[in-house]
């Protein structure tokens, strides 16, 4: 029997979030846990479009995963960060 390895897969978005451990063979990859979990079918998402990471480093999809590894998903930012907080410092100095 194959060595098994318990990974979790995550994905938030701002109205809802998705966790789920699953266990795997030793040697799979990250696409091969995010297919496992079942995120893209039940959160009706396509997840080969978005950038994906282990424990907040990003990483391919072909990378071999070790237990213990939280694979996330990440969606695509609506605005610019460094927009958004100039916008809200020139709110802020408005009286």
């Amino acid at each position: 029997m194959a060595e098994s390895i318990d990974i979790e897969v995550a994905y938030a978005e701002p109205e809802r979030q998705f966790l789920r451990r699953v266990s795997l063979d030793a040697g799979a990859t990250v696409a091969d846990a995010i297919l496992a979990s079942g995120v893209e079918r039940e959160l009706g998402i396509d997840a080969s479009a978005l950038s994906v990471g282990i424990w907040s480093k990003p990483v391919s999809r072909d990378t071999r995963l070790e237990a213990g590894d939280r694979v996330e998903i990440y969606r695509a930012l609506v605005a610019d960060p460094k927009e958004a907080r100039r916008r809200r410092a020139d709110r802020a100095r408005q009286p």
